[in-house]
């Protein structure tokens, strides 16, 4: 009787000791950056090109408004050593230099801009309120 009161104390202590797995948490999705520096009536919006991909990867902005995307490559490889905006043509960024790329918001929708693998990418997203 004892032996099995010990085994069933030593089960139960097993059990209850077992931490509860936590479930991953769910990532959040980022509102969209509406912050920047304003030169001359002309907002300009830092983005770092880095492991994870550019940050911040989506920019909201007024429809038509006329912003600068200074991009910063903080991470070697080819992958994001070169950027694209919408149709435009490709643009290098050397490592930890700014490189100024002016856009347009669009009047509706977004405005894309990706790596030159397609691996990474980001948006510029018409917001009225914006």
């Amino acid at each position: 009787m004892t032996r099995a009161l010990v085994v069933l104390l030593l089960l139960v202590g097993t059990f209850a000791c077992k931490k509860k797995e936590a479930e991953p948490p769910k990532p959040k999705e980022a509102a969209p950056v509406t912050a920047g520096v304003v030169a001359d009536g002309v907002r300009k919006i830092p983005v770092e090109a880095s492991k994870e991909g550019y940050q911040p990867d989506k920019i909201a902005g007024k429809p038509g408004e006329k912003i600068v995307l200074v991009f910063k490559r903080t991470i070697e490889g080819d992958c994001l050593a070169t950027v694209k905006v919408a149709d435009g043509a490709p643009v290098e960024l050397p490592m930890n230099t700014p490189v100024e790329v002016p856009v347009t918001v669009p009047q509706s929708g977004e405005l894309t801009f990706v790596c030159s693998m397609g691996m990474f990418k980001g948006t510029v997203v018409a917001d009225p309120k914006g």
